[in-house]
């Protein structure tokens, strides 16, 4: 089953999944690019500020999901389009491509990097940023409620994300001729309502996993995964802390 995406749940913590973003493109340094990419932009709220960074260049978002460009589309004085990264190819190489919370949807993107590398020109600049939480138990739990019966039947081979540590994305990007920065943060997101973890797995990493359960298993699981959910992250005074580890790569291709 392909899983679809839904605009308005990604968006319900925009401000908490805005922030690795705006890190990521303060590391880059290009002053006066003329073509920008944001390569799944999803709903484009964070595509916005690129076009705010850098008011002179063509600033074009990307994304796979049809309803995410439809409500990217919404923005004004922005351009939009439906395509997969997957066989992405640009017109022209790019000054500046970007990579939001992507890249870990596509099994194997390290093969990917050769190809995202000749589409940026020489001196221009890649970057992005993926989750790398994937052994929290936002995650495991999960796994380990899918590979139940009787989910489990439904949920093989459904779509998980993945990353790799900030070290192995800088050998891979220097042994293409770039000059890297690689580092981790964990953030420490304050969450509050109703069940907001388990609101915030069900608009991205869990999606998939849902989606692919037929209507009478679901309500059965989201109980349960709710229910481990709240145990693992207990609500305090101030909220429900999510931790969420994501790792960052700013590479300039070689000139």
């Amino acid at each position: 089953m392909t899983h679809t995406w839904d605009p308005d749940r990604y968006l319900t913590y925009a401000d908490e999944r805005g922030r690795p973003f705006v890190d990521l493109v303060a590391r880059i340094a290009a002053t006066d690019p003329r073509t920008v990419v944001d390569l799944g932009c999803g709903p484009g709220n964070l595509t916005a500020l690129l076009g705010e960074r850098w008011p002179a260049a063509d600033v074009l978002g990307l994304d796979s999901s049809p309803e995410m460009i439809a409500k990217a589309r919404e923005l004004a004085g922005l351009r939009f389009q439906v395509a997969d990264l997957r066989d992405w190819t640009p017109a022209a190489p790019v000054d500046v491509l970007v990579s939001n919370a992507t890249l870990q949807w596509v099994p194997d993107h390290l093969a990917l990097l050769p190809r995202l590398v000749d589409a940026v020109a020489p001196g221009g600049w890649l970057a992005f940023q993926v989750p790398g939480n994937f052994d929290e138990p936002s995650h495991t739990i999960r796994d380990e409620l899918a590979a139940q019966a009787p989910y489990a039947e439904h949920t093989v081979g459904v779509a998980v994300p993945s990353s790799h540590d900030p070290a192995v994305y800088l050998d891979a990007l220097a042994g293409l001729g770039c000059r890297v920065d690689a580092w981790e943060t964990t953030y420490l997101h304050l969450l509050t309502g109703p069940d907001p973890v388990f609101t915030w797995v069900s608009g991205t990493g869990a999606r998939p996993t849902l989606q692919a359960l037929p209507d009478d298993l679901r309500p059965g699981f989201e109980a349960e995964f709710k229910r481990r959910l709240s145990a693992a992250y207990p609500e305090h005074a101030y909220g429900v802390v999510l931790p969420f580890r994501r790792v960052f790569v700013v590479a300039r291709v070689a000139a």
